[in-house]
């Protein structure tokens, strides 16, 4: 017998005896686990935008995906002078609010409101918007302080 002969044997039998294996031996048995081979099915490459739309649908981002492009789209939806004086704020539950530069901004938004609606079905479908709010600019509050007095407030402000 060769040296050959009884180191097989030698092995053979920690391995039945004691559970030993060689590192080569736990590769190869961790490679078959993962059954993947080269060139086998699975393992073609595979293109980007899939990959993305996939990650998109997974993470359930193409809604929020399509509420920016609305959003950044709004000069399209609008034109450009009302978007000049206008954007939307937030989309919640189907009713999309916009902040518009002052009150007569917002009158005629509100009376265009059926045709941008429509504008808005058929440039972005994906996104559902039933309602549109449309928001004039805010008046600043007179309340400062932790100390502020309960009642109507200054009277001749705005003379």
């Amino acid at each position: 017998m060769n040296f050959e002969m009884i180191d097989g044997f030698f092995r053979q039998y920690l391995l039945g005896t004691t559970g030993i294996k060689s590192r080569d031996q736990k590769r190869r048995e961790a490679n078959q686990k993962r059954g993947s081979q080269p060139f086998d099915s699975g393992r073609d490459p595979v293109k980007a935008s899939a990959s993305l739309e996939q990650l998109f649908g997974e993470f359930n981002w193409t809604s929020q995906l399509a509420q920016a492009t609305l959003f950044t789209d709004w000069g399209k939806v609008v034109g450009a002078d009302s978007a000049e004086a206008s954007y939307p704020e937030e989309l919640k539950n189907e009713v999309l609010s916009v902040r518009c530069r002052s009150t007569a901004w917002a009158t005629q938004l509100r009376l265009l409101e059926p045709q941008i609606l429509e504008k808005i079905r058929t440039q972005h479908p994906d996104v559902v918007v039933s309602e549109i709010r449309f928001i004039g600019p805010t008046a600043p509050s007179w309340k400062k302080g932790p100390r502020s007095v309960p009642g109507r407030g200054p009277r001749d402000t705005y003379g």
